[in-house]
Order: structure tokens, then C-alpha cells, then sequence
């Protein structure tokens, strides 16, 4: 069998953002006989034959049923032939994508130029502190930093300051990812915490793309790294009042977060006392604290006695989620917890607002304040000194909620990091497909607002800014300062559409093209899909676009079951999974049948789990795209499941199904792309990329594309 594909594989996972986009014209192949031919290219084939993975004889059963699966050994990652292949997949790769250097070279550019000089964010209060980050202008990596808040201040702010031991000084960086870069090569901070008294900084490291985090304290009075003993696998952090107290927690061999420890800080660490321990696998444990700083949120810790013992909240439940905040003397909870012992009419979990007294926090029923009803669905809580802040789809009249205009072009609103309880100000991140994301603050006292930063964008082609005015803005006596913000909506369309999916529910598709170089019925397009864990698919401004834009590309962003909020989240997981991909199809056929794109040229692209959805699409439909982008993508879906000594299996059996149970199995297996790959139809182009560290997905994604039959554009591949 003779297969062309590109598989890349990379030691670090910030290489992943390879620029791998061809002309639309390359997007046709020998097996689509009948459509226009292609303009003359010099497009060729590398003068080596493609890799093909050896076969070794391996039976996999379960449930009665057996087959073969001959590239099992590939889940030794160590072994040398398996090396060896990757190395020649790569080296293939490379030289089949030769023919696009030019383009990667020429993209880059135009990319590059769009993005303003200095990437900074605007300095956000928290004490007597503004915090902000920026990439020094060469710099890959974010640094950041902290100036007094009295050097913007008056006499009387500056004496509160140095009677509170603090300096005044202009500038101090607290943590260059760059430094830790140059130093091993690679950098990944993941969760990063300053104590409550603004003395130290807490943060965890990735220094080899493993994911295995390091616990790293820094003392902010001289700069030195506290010395302690190493702790890997350390995943959330929180501070006790004391500011010299930490909290926690770490990964047990499956990467599940199960184990909270306490450590003080100038301690070598070799004590850390243990608090909880989750022995339950198919948990995990994440530990925050309120944000008055007084709990520690795991259960509930009193911040200022941390060594008390814990607290109890809410009963767990598989599926329920609990969000705590602290007000004085109650807590503030927002959870789905079913309100009802009645499963039947708890399936559909809606998020509430409930409250008691801390004193109260044994007694079985708590106050409700804000019930769910058929027009709310909350989504976030946020608290400060004197204002509750509730993120909600719909309107609640009764609230008398305070309303601020957004742009019309399908923007979103997203909260800011509002670290300061102390605060009256709200900040908001406004972000649409077709504008830069706007930084609002909202003075909650006041009811005023005031765009504080947004990002600059320049043409590629003009170096111009393109800038439209939001008569809302320009109108609204309540704006303060900035007056306009800056969009791409007179250039740029963006529709949403609702298409109707196998079943007949309505899925949201976002359409993105340029109004000047869109053809209809003759461009080429991309569709972007996830569809898992409940997360929204990421719409928001993206200036590397408009490179495909300016060319004519349509870009695309199905909304599949599995995703956004409770309900859409529920009706694609488990059993339901099957409707993400029917989901994915229906919107492909509509960007098609209503002449958004030409039919012999839609490509589909997925991460992670979203490669599992178009892996499946691609299966379930041959000739409906003609190339696929997967990037560290989730394909072995069955074999996966089947093993709980891979990392993260047992807590994904709430979102994709048990296969150790049969019907689940049988679901599962319907849908697995490495379990379907039809063996005599032309499947579209596909390109990989891959991290060989990645510890969650190394063992998943190497495995089905052995033995996959790929035809490649313009090429004379053989099928099997």
C-alpha cells in the first residue's frame, strides 16, 4: 500500500503552531473524479517512498467479541523501532511539505506584521499593587510585573504604602518566563499565585513538555528561589491568610489531581503535612480560595486557622459541580446540584444561587436565592466587598440587573481576573470573531464604563488601522474615557446560522469570510470543531485569520453537542456522543449547500478531542472534506478507555462512556476512529502533529495513522 501523509511529531508542544496551509488548489485528488480540474501546479511528490509501519500479530477482545489490532506495540513509546518510524515519518513529512515553504515563509510574515510592537496587559489593582504582564519586545514568553500602586498616587497613597513596608519603586518583575526558557530550553507555568500579604509568589513549571509541574516559591523582598525539595505533579495552588502557608495539590501516576498537602514556606518540604487525600479515582481534587482570601476551598479551610480541619460543604455527586465564595459571614454557592431526589427531573442540570451562614454549613438545607427557571441559566459568580456579580444567558428582570452595549457582531463577554475584593470596579473582556478583544472596566458603584486597552491589529497589506465606531459606545452617557473601539466588521462578515442537525436540533455555526475576496460556491473553507468536557468552542478575534481570509477562505466554527453549557454539554457525552459528529456533518453539508464553500474544497481541523470528532466525521463521510488538520488529536478512543493505567482514563469515563460496560462499549466503538477506517474509499488529506512528550495524549494518537489509507492531493497513491 502506498500512502502519503504528513505526520509530524515535536519534542515541545509550543512547536505545535506550525504553519501548514496550502493553496486551495492543491485540494483535489484523482478519487474526486467529475469536479473542475485544479490550476497547473508544480506540485510533486518527495522522491522516497512514505514509512510503513511494521505489523506484529496482536488479538484485542472484550465483551465476547475479538479482532486484530496490529500496531498495538506502538503503545511502547520507548521502543526503538517506534522511534525510528517517527523519525522517518517526520523526514517524510518534511519533504512532502517542501513545495509550501515559500508560503509558510510568506504567511509568517504577514502574521508577524499585524502584531503590535509591545504585547502588554493594562495594570489591574490588588492592594496597594498593580499587576500587569507584557513580551518584551524579541521575546517569546510573557513577563510579569508589579509597580506601586502610590507611584501613580498622591502623597497620602504613598505614605500608606511605606508604612506598610512596601517600597516605591517603578518596576519589579516577578517571574520571566523567558529566564526559565533560556535555561532549559522549554517553559510552561501553569497555576501562579502571590501570597496574600504580596511577599512571595507561588507557581508551577513544566521545564520538558511532560506536564509534570514543579513547585517553585520565590521570595519578592530579594528575588531568591525559596529552597526546598523537589515536588512534581503539582497541580493547583492556594495560599492561608498568614501569606506563608501553602496549599497544594498533587498527581498521582494517571495525572489525577488526588492529594492536598500544606507546606510553610522556608520548609524543605520533606515534611508537608498531608490534608486530603481522594481515593475514589474516578475524582479528582482542585484546591482555590475565596476571594476575601479568608477559606481555602477543597472542602472548606479556615484560612486563618489552616490546620483546623476541614469542612464539608455540599454532598458530592458525580456530575455536580460547587463554586463557593465568602461574604462576611455567609458562603455564596453556585451549583447544579439536582434540586430534587427525582433523577428523572434533575437530567438537565441548570446552575443557582444558594447561601448559608458559615455557622450553618452542617445543616442539611440551605437558603435559595436565586432558583433556575426555564429563561435563566447562570454561568459564573463573582464576588466583591459590595457588589455579587452573575453571569446569566437570559435576562432576570427582578434583579434589576445593570446593562452596559456591546458590539453586535456576536460578541461575548468573558470576566477579567479581578483579583481585588476590596473593588468597585468589574473588569470584562469583550471578544467577537471580526474585533480585537476590548478590556472594559465596569465601576460597579457608579454604573459607568471605561474601555481600558485594546489590542492593535495593522493590515498586512496597508499597515493601517481599520476602525469602525459603535454608535452604542458613542451614545451611551455612561461610557467614560475611550469613546470607540476598533473592528474588522466593515471588511470581514461574520454570520451565525442555525443548522439543523439528524435529529432535528437546531446547532449554532459561525461563518467567517472576507466581503472583498469571498466567492460564493467557489472558496475554499476550514471547519473548526471540540465538542467535549463542556467547552465553548474559542470564536473570539484571532488576527492570523485574516491570512486565509484575504485569500478567499471561509472559516467556519461548529457549536456540536458535547460543548457549551449543561444541557448542550449532556446530550453529547456518553451515549450521545454520536450526536457531536452528526453535529459536525450537518454543518459541513450547510457551509456547502448554501454555496459558502466549494464542494471539493472544505477541510475540517480538531485538537485534542476535537480530532476525535473530525477523525470520526472524516470515517463516517469519505467525500465530504477533502483534508483534515489533527492536532495531538484523541483517536484510539476504544483501546484507550479500555485501559485505566493510561493517564486521565477512568475520569474520562463521564464524558466519553465506560467501555468495560457493553452498551457503552458498543457505542464507543461505533464511533472510535481507529476502529472505523473504511478500507476502500478515498479518505481526505490528513495532516498530524503531535508532541512526543505529551504524557495525556503520546500513547493515543500515535496508533491509527500506521494504517491509514490517505489520498493526497494531485497523487496517484494507491488504495487499499
Amino acid at each position: 500500500m502506498a500512502m502519503a501523509r504528513p505526520f509530524l511529531l515535536t519534542s515541545r508542544v509550543s512547536t505545535l503552531r506550525r504553519v501548514q496551509i496550502v493553496h486551495s488548489f492543491l485540494f483535489s485528488s484523482v478519487c474526486r473524479r467529475g469536479q473542475p480540474s485544479p490550476p497547473s501546479t508544480s506540485f510533486s511528490l518527495p522522491s522516497e517512498s512514505p514509512p510503513a509501519a511494521t505489523k506484529v500479530p496482536f488479538a484485542a477482545s472484550a465483551h465476547g467479541r475479538t479482532w486484530q489490532d496490529p500496531y498495538h506495540w506502538m503503545r511502547k513509546t520507548a521502543d526503538p523501532d517506534f522511534i525510528d518510524h517517527l523519525r522517518r515519518e517526520n523526514t517524510y513529512a518534511a519533504d512532502f511539505m517542501v513545495d509550501t515553504e515559500q508560503l509558510q515563509r510568506t504567511l509568517v510574515r504577514e502574521m508577524r506584521s499585524r502584531l503590535p510592537a509591545k504585547v502588554s496587559t493594562p495594570p489591574e489593582r490588588w492592594g496597594p499593587w498593580l499587576y500587569y504582564q507584557y513580551i518584551p519586545e524579541g521575546k517569546e514568553y510573557p513577563v510579569l510585573c508589579r509597580r506601586s500602586e502610590a507611584s501613580d498616587s498622591g502623597f497620602v497613597s504613598k505614605l500608606l504604602c511605606f508604612a506598610s513596608g512596601h517600597s516605591e519603586r517603578k518596576e519589579q518583575i516577578l517571574l520571566d518566563w523567558n529566564e526559565i526558557a533560556e535555561q532549559y530550553g522549554y517553559v510552561h507555568v501553569g497555576a501562579c499565585r502571590v501570597s496574600p500579604d504580596h511577599n512571595f509568589i507561588a507557581y508551577t513549571v513544566d521545564v520538558n513538555g511532560s506536564e509534570q509541574f514543579l513547585l517553585r516559591i520565590k521570595d519578592l523582598g530579594d528575588g531568591s528561589i525559596v529552597q526546598r525539595s523537589e515536588v512534581e505533579g503539582v497541580v493547583s495552588l492556594a495560599w492561608a491568610r498568614d501569606g506563608r502557608t501553602l496549599f497544594y495539590t498533587v498527581s498521582d501516576e494517571n495525572q489525577r489531581p488526588y492529594r492536598v498537602l500544606c507546606t510553610e514556606v522556608g520548609s524543605d518540604g520533606t515534611n508537608d503535612m498531608p490534608v486530603y487525600t481522594e481515593n475514589d479515582s474516578s475524582f479528582c481534587v482542585d484546591i482555590t480560595s475565596t476571594k476575601d482570601g479568608k477559606f481555602i476551598t477543597v472542602y472548606v479551610i479556615d484560612a486563618a486557622y489552616p490546620l483546623d480541619g476541614l469542612d464539608r460543604i455540599c454532598k458530592r455527586m458525580p456530575g455536580v459541580q460547587v463554586f463557593v465564595e465568602h461574604h462576611y459571614d455567609s458562603f455564596y454557592i453556585l451549583t447544579n446540584a439536582p434540586l430534587s431526589e427525582n433523577k428523572e427531573s434533575s437530567s438537565v442540570r441548570s446552575y443557582y444561587l444558594i447561601t448559608c451562614k458559615v455557622e450553618h454549613i452542617h445543616l442539611p438545607d440551605l437558603q435559595r436565592i436565586i432558583l433556575p427557571s426555564e429563561d435563566v441559566s447562570f454561568h459564573d459568580m463573582d464576588i466583591f466587598n459590595q457588589h455579587l456579580v452573575l453571569s446569566k444567558r437570559l435576562d432576570v428582570e427582578d434583579l434589576n440587573p445593570w446593562y452596559f452595549p456591546v458590539p453586535t457582531d456576536l460578541c461575548s463577554i468573558a470576566p477579567g481576573s479581578n483579583h481585588d475584593f476590596m473593588s468597585s470596579v468589574y473588569r470584562v473582556v469583550l471578544s467577537s470573531p471580526v474585533m480585537p478583544d476590548v478590556i472594559v472596566d465596569y465601576n460597579m458603584s457608579e454604573q459607568t464604563f471605561s474601555i481600558v486597552h485594546q489590542e492593535e491589529v495593522k493590515s498586512a497589506d496597508t499597515h493601517e488601522h481599520l476602525v469602525s465606531e459603535c454608535s452604542e459606545v458613542k451614545n451611551d452617557k455612561n461610557f467614560i474615557g475611550v469613546e470607540r473601539w476598533e473592528d474588522f466588521s466593515s471588511k470581514y462578515c461574520c454570520e451565525r446560522k442555525h443548522v439543523i442537525s439528524h435529529d432535528g436540533i437546531k446547532v449554532p455555526l459561525t461563518i467567517m469570510y472576507s466581503r472583498n475576496a469571498w466567492k460564493k460556491g467557489e472558496s475554499p473553507g476550514l471547519l473548526h470543531g471540540y465538542g467535549a468536557y463542556g467547552e465553548a468552542l474559542d470564536t473570539s478575534w484571532c488576527s492570523d485569520r485574516l491570512s486565509l481570509l484575504d485569500r478567499g477562505w471561509v472559516m467556519a466554527f461548529a457549536d456540536v453537542r458535547g460543548g457549551g453549557d449543561s444541557s448542550w454539554h449532556e446530550s453529547g457525552t456518553g451515549l450521545t456522543k454520536p450526536n457531536s459528529i452528526h453535529d459536525f456533518l450537518s454543518c459541513a453539508s450547510f457551509l456547502i449547500d448554501k454555496g459558502y464553500v466549494h464542494k471539493g474544497q472544505l477541510g475540517a481541523t480538531g485538537t485534542s478531542a476535537g480530532g476525535l470528532l473530525v477523525g470520526a466525521a472524516i470515517n463516517m463521510k469519505t467525500d465530504l472534506f477533502c483534508a483534515a488538520i489533527l492536532k495531538v488529536p484523541f483517536l484510539d478512543v476504544c483501546n484507550s478507555l479500555m485501559d485505566p493505567s493510561l493517564s486521565l482514563t477512568i475520569l474520562d469515563y463521564e464524558e466519553f462512556g465506560n467501555p468495560h460496560i457493553e452498551k457503552q462499549f458498543e457505542c464507543i466503538r461505533s464511533y472510535s476512529p481507529y476502529d472505523n477506517i473504511p478500507r476502500s474509499a478515498c479518505l481526505p488529506s490528513v495532516l498530524v502533529t503531535a508532541s512526543y512528550n505529551d504524557s495525556r495524549q503520546t500513547a493515543l494518537i500515535t496508533l491509527p495513522f500506521s494504517s491509514l489509507p490517505v489520498c493526497w492531493m494531485n497523487t496517484n497513491a494507491n488504495m487499499v
